[in-house]
């Protein structure tokens, strides 16, 4: 009998979402690197770009605007046109989420008080270009940094191909840093190799990316600790075996540490589809990537959707698709989720390349507390305080010159009535 590439799991054997965003040994040399680079700063930089295969010899470190926008010209113009329709999607998207902030400011006795929404100052994103190049991950990024009004944004990515380089500049990045790993992270935190210090640095990366960002978020803000790509279907008996193996062989060719799974209340959906993976296998160029991955996932039946949407909700998977009757309503009841996509036509890969919302988003179990990337992620809510000197300002002082003084700190009382 031939060996299932998704294997079928019993019930209390799903597993938590919840894991290690990054290993102690890749920390430890992670920080290392940073250490050095600190100390040395630009040469550090570029010794370990080199060290690391980032930088062959004569290459350049740093495209400005004109050199992005030169690689833009030199494109196909109708993969020009992709980039250009696909940066005015995610465009619309963050342009209609940031109507959704607005200042605020409310009459409160003694006075007034608010907030104001403000964007960071300069903002750098990390785009992977390692076994594949990934435009995509420049487009969502900067295009909503953009959006959110933040005014120098920095792209860094290691050995950028003509297409990331004119993704970077279809969004209107300042510049790029043909770097990667620790060493990018290291140059975008501490503004080294031409590149300003950033206030926030946000996209995807390999486990060397997200130990650096851990490492670094002490002195800047960072979007999330990435983990490997996850997809999980819930899935019933009008699912079509066809597209489910589809989206999760598209999910397995990420990376060797891409998590496929499918949880489902037909019994039979899970053999069914494993028919339909074996066949596209035969064709697919990213096998070898995917028939690995596909050993990370499972497959799991439960009695009815009550229950897959339990294990969903256990799970809280990064990418959630929902091909049942109703879709829409199940949808609806499943709360932990990165991204959910509602319908068989809603598939993963839309989202993923530009349909609008953005494709950056929370693993490994932390879409029970995170957000995916948003002009949220880039924004600020600044509080203020306007205090008037009416009688219900005199009022407001009395009250925090005695709470002072329950906390006995007396100092505080002092200065509340010294405005009296």
């Amino acid at each position: 009998m031939t060996r299932p590439l998704l294997r079928t799991i019993p019930l209390d054997q799903v597993p938590s979402g919840r894991r290690r965003p990054v290993d102690h040994a890749t920390l430890e040399a992670a920080a290392a690197i940073l250490s050095d680079i600190e100390a040395c700063g630009d040469e550090g930089v570029l010794s370990h770009a080199a060290r690391l295969g980032d930088l062959p010899l004569g290459t350049e470190h740093l495209y400005d605007r004109r050199s992005l926008r030169a690689a833009c010209d030199r494109l196909p113009v109708a993969q020009r046109l992709v980039l250009e329709r696909t940066a005015a999607r995610i465009r619309d998207f963050a342009d209609a989420q940031k109507a959704c902030l607005t200042n605020l400011t409310l009459n409160i006795p003694g006075g007034r008080a608010g907030h104001t929404c403000l964007p960071v100052g300069t903002a750098g994103c990390y785009a992977p270009g390692g076994r594949f190049p990934l435009p995509s991950s420049v487009l969502m990024t900067v295009v909503t940094a953009k959006v959110a009004g933040v005014s120098h944004v920095w792209v860094a990515s290691p050995k950028p191909t003509d297409a990331t380089l004119a993704a970077a500049a279809v969004a209107d990045a300042d510049g790029l840093l043909a770097i990667g790993g620790v060493q990018a992270i290291g140059a975008l935190a501490m503004g080294l190799c031409g590149l300003p210090k950033c206030d926030l640095i946000v996209g995807p990366g390999n486990r060397w990316v997200t130990a650096a960002k851990l490492l670094i978020s002490d002195r800047v803000g960072i979007d999330m600790l990435a983990g490997p790509s996850e997809l999980l279907i819930l899935a019933d008996d009008t699912a079509d075996p066809a597209l489910v193996a589809a989206d999760l062989l598209a999910q397995a060719e990420h990376d060797d540490d891409a998590v496929p799974m499918l949880v489902s209340t037909d019994a039979s959906l899970p053999a069914r589809a494993n028919e339909h993976l074996r066949k596209t296998l035969d064709t697919l160029p990213t096998r070898a990537t995917a028939v690995t991955a596909m050993g990370n996932g499972f497959a799991v039946v439960v009695p009815d959707l009550e229950s897959a949407i339990a294990v969903c909700d256990r799970i809280a998977p990064e990418h959630l698709e929902v091909m049942t009757r109703d879709a829409e309503d199940i949808s609806g009841r499943v709360r932990n989720a990165g991204a959910v996509f509602i319908g068989a036509a809603s598939a993963e890969v839309l989202g993923d390349y530009g349909a609008g919302p953005n494709h950056v988003l929370p693993t490994g179990g932390t879409s029970r507390f995170r957000s995916g990337l948003s002009v949220f992620t880039f924004m600020r809510a600044r509080t203020w305080l306007a205090i008037d000197e009416s009688e219900s300002a005199r009022l407001l002082r009395n009250d925090v010159a005695i709470l002072a003084r329950m906390e006995s700190l007396e100092g505080h009382a002092r200065a509340a009535e010294l405005r009296s």
